[in-house]
């Protein structure tokens, strides 16, 4: 079994699959060695540590060799968030899958907002995408590669659950491997998202959102960490940075 088979088995478990998410090599290195038995790349946190923000800002070739690093340096299988694939036209971003999928990745995350305009793209031509995205993975020998289909309503909607609902079906019957909700908090609402949604649910953690065997009970099959892990070592190391210049010693980086 190969990493793309072996990830699309883990959705298909019994176990909610928990994944850590990376933003360079070391990080997956440590996740991998923590005992994640899968990762996600974080956009954000790639971003970050180039200097930028977030919202596809950084060229995309830049971002595949981070993604290609990441995943020639593990052993587990790792899902690249390629925000909404770093164009507006079609054909360039299922030539961006075809190319993350060539890097080593397992699968990959994405998503439904516009990056030059506000707003999400309309649903038929997102599934549109999907389609070709999918055909096109199909075509060149990655048949169970697996794409996370992100929807961006709860960022973007005053009502978002029936709107969630009806994306989210058009995207699993337009090749989408699962659905990924960022922004979904309420129990009742992901309860009625995975009875409704034939596909495996993804939500972000968010604070209040954090227990993974609550998550499982709701229906649940994958959750993700997103940036919330690189923010926090960004944190530390800027404390770090501030209090080496304020006491002019270093005797806190010996600290335990």
């Amino acid at each position: 079994m190969n990493k793309i088979q072996e990830f699309k088995e883990m959705h298909l478990s019994d176990e909610l699959l928990f994944l850590g998410n990376a933003w360079d090599v070391l990080s997956a290195i440590t996740l991998e060695k923590a005992g994640f038995k899968a990762l996600g790349t974080t956009s954000w946190g790639i971003a970050n540590s180039l200097g930028c923000a977030d919202g596809e800002l950084i060229d995309f070739n830049r971002h595949l060799e981070i993604i290609r690093n990441i995943a020639a340096n593990v052993n587990i299988p790792v899902s690249a968030d390629i925000e909404a694939g770093y164009s507006e036209d079609f054909h360039v971003i299922v030539e961006h899958v075809l190319k993350t999928a060539d890097a080593g990745a397992a699968g990959i995350n994405i998503e439904d907002s516009l990056k030059q305009s506000n707003g999400l793209r309309d649903i038929s031509a997102h599934c549109s995408l999907l389609e070709k995205i999918r055909a096109a993975l199909d075509q060149h020998g990655y048949k169970d590669f697996y794409i996370n289909a992100r929807t961006d309503t709860y960022f973007q909607r005053q009502n978002p659950l029936l709107e969630t609902i009806e994306r989210a079906k058009a995207y699993v019957e337009s090749g989408a491997s699962g659905i990924f909700v960022p922004g979904l908090k309420e129990d009742s609402e992901i309860q009625e998202i995975a009875l409704h949604v034939n596909a495996p649910l993804n939500v972000l953690s968010l604070p209040g959102l954090t227990n993974c065997t609550k998550l499982k009970e709701l229906g649940v099959r994958r959750f993700s960490f997103g940036n919330a892990l690189s923010d926090q070592v960004i944190a530390y190391v800027e404390k770090s940075a501030n209090e080496l210049l304020a006491c002019m010693d270093t005797v806190h980086l010996y600290e335990r």
